[in-house]
Parts: structure tokens; sequence; C-alpha cells
């Protein structure tokens, strides 16, 4: 029997010579090297020659201060099975034609964890195994070495007949393009490989021992995802060792962008980080105690040497390596320092360079990330973090990631010229468009729309009609231009259903609605009237461009208004009155969010049961004073400056200050497993039975979007239920619920918010519990994805005016009745969850809000 056979492909250069985007090795050294003194680089791409790429795995092996490899291949050796049963959820299983590709990857050890469980998820070997796995690495004789070594091993035995190996010798760019061209979808011989594909890239295969049963991966056509029947076959990338760090910050996420991941396809990619922060432990990993690291950069010298033509060109004993962490930007730095002031000639073009003696020369950045960096980079490169997996130390961290369907960028940073919460971007009204037709659209069945899914609500129908026409009807009066539809429109839609007193039947005053399905106007003329009415917001946006009108603050804050409107929508009266309540408990057919991957609520639950927990159960806070509000005064609103102005309701106005007395507050919210100890225990007949709880056979569960989930699943996600509920629950634990400047100042001082990572902007579709995040962020956590009562009522208070634009948002419901709620749900889009003055509000026994509460205690 020979050797076994090996099949690479090469299209290294490709990308360069399609696109012209790309410059050689020659080009960046004397680019890199023409820099001025303190700002000359090498590229890094240098150190993965062969024999770099060997030395590299000596680091691995030999070098005993490395911890990432080791932290890795823990996490690779103890979840592996989990990472690949996850980023199978979206597609439920392996499904056939399946890729996975590994950007730069190495000697394959670590590798082998993840093949193992691949191969684990397919019943039977076969002639033409399912799933095709691709190396991609830049040396070609590597490539080679290690996938025959793999092929001779017990792994190549195990997974044989499940799982093909094969190399794609390419840069990371050139694979890229190359995946993202469809080479590599598809199985099959290498005559499947489309023509066009042949002649674009000019395909080298290289193969060791070539056997007439040999195989290549191809594919003969390139049809668009969204084309119905024709989605391209499931791919997944893995992304290990902590590669990304060696970016730099920006163009880590530029780097990520590229990723081929259809959005909403449920393909993911496996992305390794490193999240230490210990500048002792990190410096001595970059320069360890046998040289094995000094090695390894040192050997960049000689291959910049033989990229200009001269491999003895950068004499050895002139140049030193110096490695170092730089704390203020989080990355460990390396360089070559001259030691000696000289002059390297290029050999082909006769280019100087001079060193000055101690000259540092960059060779590697190996960027750290926080929590913050990692939320962040995620969605800047728009993808949504699924889950992750730490090892024992929690210094390194694999990412298991998607591109969904839509995503919200992080808010940005306040300027001298723009706030976050000033005049919405266009890019903002199409994030909140997509997040709408998505819920409503594809979570609402069509058979249901002319049914409530609460009865204090209109059908869903209404709300799909109602948006556009508050939209419309706003849009009329700041342009004083007629109203897009007929008024019949305007009457149907123009108010929704609001309760206020005791009695939940008894509601606001609204414009009435048809009582048969016959009287309301269709779906599809609804949806007509809004792409006409989203039509009209564009064509504002292209009048302030081209100065046809000039923006007034009055024309930003109806901007505002609309689409904070919309958002509040599409949290109460579309994803949770519609969807959660209504499809888990009235009606059948649920639709979970498709094109999101699902949660594995086993592997999820054992993550979050190992989490770290606070070392006390609360915090002592105060006395304080405690800054509520902000100044939003619509009397300014002819005023042409916007600038840096944060818009708010009513009840947002004026800023004010409250002192608030010494008091302790729990550090969590209540959980669902501490409301269940209690209902079972003394208080079964104090309290109602959760409405986000239900009884399957005699045990009761908790609700989501993809259907019940086991109680210990949910265990310790805060308890969903009314005011009154939690009311009584603090009241019989010796606490209270916190007052509005209490939960502030709580929030202030240990909130995360969305950039830490809180639950919020749809980055989960589930709740989750809300310590996590306490150990690596400073000691802040989150509220697990649900908004929080307050003991406060909401009423007037000193300097609130009724909004001119929309008088009755506040004002109808200083009844006495409602309760302040702040926070945010994990539906609550980031420009509200992060505003620190949004104040919600809900009936205090209303039993669908969604909303959970933490206890707090007076404190002598």
């Amino acid at each position: 029997m020979g050797s076994p056979f090996v099949d690479i492909l090469d299209v290294r250069g490709k990308h360069a010579a399609i696109n012209g985007e790309c410059k050689s090795m020659h080009e960046q050294i004397l680019e890199g090297l023409s820099q001025p003194t303190g700002k000359k680089n090498l590229p890094t791409m240098l150190l993965y020659d062969e024999r770099g790429l060997r030395l590299y795995d000596a680091i691995t092996t030999d070098a005993d201060e490395y911890y990432l490899f080791p932290a890795e291949e823990e996490i690779l050796r103890k979840h592996s099975e989990e990472i690949v049963r996850y980023m199978h959820a979206g597609t439920e299983g392996c499904a056939d034609n399946e890729t996975v590709v590994e950007l730069g990857a190495g000697a394959l050890r670590k590798t082998s964890h993840i093949l193992r469980a691949l191969a684990s998820l397919v019943p039977a070997t076969s002639d033409s195994p399912p799933i095709t796995y691709y190396a991609l690495d830049l040396e070609k004789r590597e490539l080679q070495r290690t996938l025959k070594q793999l092929a001779e091993s017990d792994v190549g035995e195990e997974i044989r007949g499940k799982v093909s190996t094969k190399g794609l010798c390419a840069t990371y760019d050139d694979g890229l393009e190359f995946i993202q061209d469809g080479g590599l979808q598809g199985r099959g011989s290498m005559e499947r490989i489309s023509t066009q594909l042949r002649d674009q890239y000019k395909i080298e295969r290289i193969a060791r021992d070539a056997s007439p049963s040999s195989s290549f991966s191809g594919h003969t056509e390139n049809t668009p995802p969204s084309t119905p029947g024709s989605e391209r076959p499931p791919f997944h990338l893995l992304f290990l060792g902590s590669s990304l760090g060696n970016f730099d910050r920006g163009e880590d996420v530029a780097f990520l962008r590229t990723l081929p991941l259809q959005p909403g396809s449920c393909n993911t990619v496996l992305l390794g980080l490193d999240h230490t922060d210990d500048r002792k432990k990190i410096e001595a990993a970059y320069n360890d105690s046998k040289g094995v690291t000094r090695a390894f950069i040192m050997n960049g010298l000689r291959v910049a040497g033989r990229a200009l033509g001269d491999e003895a060109l950068f004499k050895a004993d002139q140049w030193d390596y110096v490695g170092e962490y730089n704390e203020v930007l989080r990355r460990h730095e390396a360089y070559y320092k001259s030691k000696i002031a000289q002059t390297v000639v290029d050999p082909t073009s006769s280019a100087s360079f001079h060193f000055e003696e101690g000259e540092l020369v960059r060779i590697e950045y190996s960027l750290k990330y926080s929590d913050e960096d990692a939320y962040a980079l995620f969605s800047e490169a728009d993808l949504r973090p699924i889950n992750r997996w730490t090892d024992d130390n929690s210094q390194y961290a694999l990412w298991l990631l998607e591109r969904p369907q839509f995503i919200f960028p992080l808010l940005r940073q306040p300027t001298q010229l723009t706030s976050p919460f000033g005049v919405p971007s266009i890019q903002e009204w199409q994030d909140m468009w997509a997040a709408w037709d998505f819920i409503n659209r594809r979570m609402i069945p069509t058979s249901m729309l002319f049914e409530k899914p609460i009865d204090l609500r209109h059908i869903c129908l209404f709300y799909q009609g109602h948006i556009p026409t508050f939209l419309d009807i706003h849009l009329s009066r700041l342009l004083q231009e007629p109203n897009t539809e007929p008024e019949n429109f305007k009457y149907i839609f123009e108010r929704g259903i609001d309760p206020i007193v005791d009695d939940p039947t008894q509601c606001h005053p609204h414009s009435e609605v048809p009582q048969t399905e016959e009287d309301w106007p269709t779906l599809s003329n609804i949806l007509a009237f809004q792409a006409r009415v989203r039509e009209r917001v564009l064509r504002l946006y292209d009048d302030l461009e081209t100065g046809k009108l000039v923006l007034s603050r009055k024309i930003a804050r109806v901007l505002f208004m609309t689409l904070e409107h919309e958002a509040f929508h599409a949290e109460v009266s579309g994803l949770f009155d519609a969807s959660l309540y209504a499809l888990a408990t009235r009606w059948t057919g649920t639709i979970p969010p498709s094109g999101f991957v699902r949660p594995e609520w086993d592997v999820l639950a054992k993550a979050w049961d190992a989490a770290p927990v606070p070392g006390s159960a609360s915090v002592t806070l105060g006395p304080a004073n405690v800054t509520l509000g902000h100044d939003d005064d619509e009397e300014n609103d002819d005023a042409v400056n916007t600038g840096d102005y944060e818009f708010g309701w009513d009840n947002e106005h004026p800023k004010r200050q409250l002192q608030v007395g010494r008091f302790r507050i729990d550090w969590r919210p209540v959980t669902n497993g501490d409301f269940y100890l209690f209902y079972l225990g003394e208080g079964k007949e104090l309290v109602q039975l959760p409405s986000s709880w239900v009884d399957v056979n005699g045990e009761l569960q908790v609700r989501t979007l993809y259907g019940p989930v086991p109680m210990q699943v949910a265990w310790n996600w805060p308890i969903v239920t009314s005011c009154d509920n939690l009311s009584t629950y603090a009241k019989v634990k010796g606490g209270r619920l916190p007052t509005e400047p209490e939960l502030r100042l709580f929030y202030d001082m240990f909130n995360c918010g969305y950039a830490g990572g809180a639950n919020v902007g749809f980055r989960n579709w589930h709740p989750v519990p809300a310590t996590t995040g306490l150990s690596k962020n400073a000691g802040k956590g989150h509220n697990g994805g649900v908004w929080e009562w307050t003991s406060t009522v909401f009423d007037k208070h000193d300097g609130f005016v009724p909004s001119k634009l929309y008088p009755g948002y506040s004002t109808d419901f200083f009844d006495t009745h409602h309760q302040v709620v702040i926070g945010g749900s994990y539906a609550t889009v980031p420009r509200l969850a992060d505003r620190t003055t949004v104040r919600n509000y809900y009936q205090h026994n209303y039993p669908y809000a969604w909303v959970g509460g933490r206890v707090a205690y007076d404190v002598a």
C-alpha cells in the first residue's frame, strides 16, 4: 500500500492577478522599509515560510511559557463535540456537500479534535464522504507534509470515509476570494470545477501518489444563496490560534468582513481570541526561556532577504529581537532592533535603507481582546456570537460566530459633531426595517394575521399598518404635505390599545377598527403602502443631503420619534405579544427566528452553570445624588444646529437630580429558579403563575421563541412576571423593589451595556443568566435580556412638559397604575437600551410585560 494521497489546490497569486489589489512580497518589504524612523515595518507573512512554520510548531510544543496553544488545545479536547454540534445547529446535523476550511492550518494537531468530532456526525463511511476539510496555508510542502501525517495517523484512520482532507495553498486573500467565487462548492472530480473558475484561476493541482480513486471538491454552478431551492451547501470556517491578533485594530474588522459567510445561511466561523491581560505572562510567552520564539522571529529576516534576492542581506549578528506588551493598545509588539547604524541595499532595485543604532522595525502585532473589544469587533464585522468556550483560566476563548439576517452595530461614540441619540442615520432606518420585517413577516404565520395574540391588543395585521401610518402622519404634518394613502388607512391604523387601570380589560379610547376580516385592507395593500412611506423617508434624507431642506431640530425630532416608535412596537406589539406569548400558548406552528443558528440548550446550560458568580449576593450603595433625564426642550426645535443634540421622549426631560439614601441591592435579578422555589413554597397562595411559564404535562417550563424549555435550562434566567408578583416576592424576602433612582445608580456603576456584551439588540433570541460577564468586566454585568421593574410610579415630575408632536405619549399613562421600568430586553435596540435616560412603563399587574426585577433592601 503506497503513501496516502495528498490533494492540494494552489491558487496563490490569483487574487492579485485578477484584481490587481495585492502587492508582491518584494513590494511590501520595500514599502515597509521606506517608512521614516520609528515607523519601519516588515510583513508578518515573512515569519511563515516552511522553516518558520516548523519553528512555530516547536513553540507550541517546546516553549513552556507559550500559554496560547495549550489553552486552545484544552478547549478543543474538552469541547470539540459540543462545538461541532453547535456549528450544525442551524442545519440540524451534517448535510451532504459540506465544506470546512481552516485558515492558517499549521501542524493540524489541534484540528484533529475538530475532525474527529465532525466524523462523529457521519453515521457511516462512504467512498464519497459528505464533509470535505480544506487546510489553507501558504507553504505547499508543509501542507503536503502535515496532510500526509494526518492521513497516516490514528485520526486519519478514524475519519476516513467520513471526512475527506485536502489542501488549499493560498494567502488569506487568495483563498477567500476563491471560496467566494464558488471554487469549493460541491464534490467530485477535478473536471467538475466550472470552466470559468479553472480559466480564471489557472488552478494548479498538486498530488502525491495519485490513484484513480482520488477526487477533488469542485462546483459547476455559482447560484446566489438568495435563490429559493438553490442555496449553497453548508460551509464553515476555522480561524484558530489567535491568528486574527496579527492584524492591527480596524484591519481585523475589515478581514472578518471579507469572510464568505452569507447572511442568514447559518454558516459559521470558529475564531480564537486571546483574552489575557497579564503583562508578565504575555511577555514571557513571546520570549520563552529556550529561545524558540526568538529563532522563529529572527528567521523572518532570512526570508526577507530571500524575497529581495539575498538570504544573507540582513546579517543576523547585526539585529536583535525585542518583544514588549503595549498595555494602552492591548497588544504584544515584536520588533527587529538594529544593533548598529547600518544601511541595507536592495539588490534588485538598488534602493537603500538606513537604520539608526537601536532603531526598531516592527514585524508582528499580537492583539489581546477584552470582552468589550470582542463584542465591538463582532458588531463592526456584522457577526453574531453564538457561543464561546474558554479554558479553565479564562485567558483564551473560541468564539462560534455567524453572519445573521440583520444586526445592530455599536452606537457611535459622542463627538462634538454628533450624538448616538441624535438624528437617526439612514443605516439606522434600514437596520430597523430589517428587524421589523423579519419579526412581523417571518415569525408570525400569515394565517394568524387576523387573530389577536393577546386580548388587550389589536389583530396582528393592525400593527403592519399602524407603523407606516404613524410615520406618514408625522411626515405629512412636518412637511405640510398630503398623506400617502386615503384617509381610511389613517383612521384604521392611527392608534393602538393600551391598558391603564387595574382591570386590564379597560383601555384608553382608540380608533375604530373593522370588525370583519373583509373590511380590513389586504396585506399586499398595506405592504405597498409601507414601501411608499419608507421611500418617503429616503427622499427626505436625499433632500437634506442635497440642501433642498435644511435640517432643523424639528425635522430631526420627527425622525427620532418615528424611528424609536417603530423600535418599541417591534418589541411589544411585534415580537413579545405576537410571537412569544401567542405562538407559545394559543397558536400552532411556532416560527422561530430562521436564519439564526438555533440554541443548543444543553450546551448553553452547561456553560451557564460553570460561569463565575459574584462573590457576594448584593452590593451596598448610597447615599448618593443620582441624575435622571436630560435637557431636551421642544421649544428649541426651530434651531438649525442639531450637532451633538440628544433627543428623547417627553418623560426624559428635563435633567434632574434625586438623592438616594443608603441601600443594598442584589447583584442579579430574581431568577426563574428563585421564583420557582418561592412559588412551590410559601408563594403559591400569594402570587400568580408567571405568564412566561407554561405547564407541559404537569411540569412547569419556560416559554421561548423555540418552544418551552425545561426549568433547569432557564434556572438562572431573570424571571419575567408582573410587578405585583415581584413586589410580593421581594416583601416576603425582606426587601422591596428598588426605586428608579436606586436602580439607575446601580446600572450606572455596574451595567456593561451593548458594547460590553449586554443581552440587548437581538444578540440572543432568549434571556441569559444576568451575571455573565461579572468576572471579566471589572465587576459589570447586565440584566440578562429583560427590562426591570422599579417601585417608582410613572407620573409627572418637576419640569415635565407634554410632547407637542405626541401629546399622549406619557400623559395618558399618568394614572397611578403604571410603574417605571428601565434597562432593556434582548429585543430592545441599542439606541433605546444604551440611552440611560429612557423610561419605559407598564401597568403594575400587566401579565405580559417582558420585565423582571431585583430586590433592594433598606440599610440603616
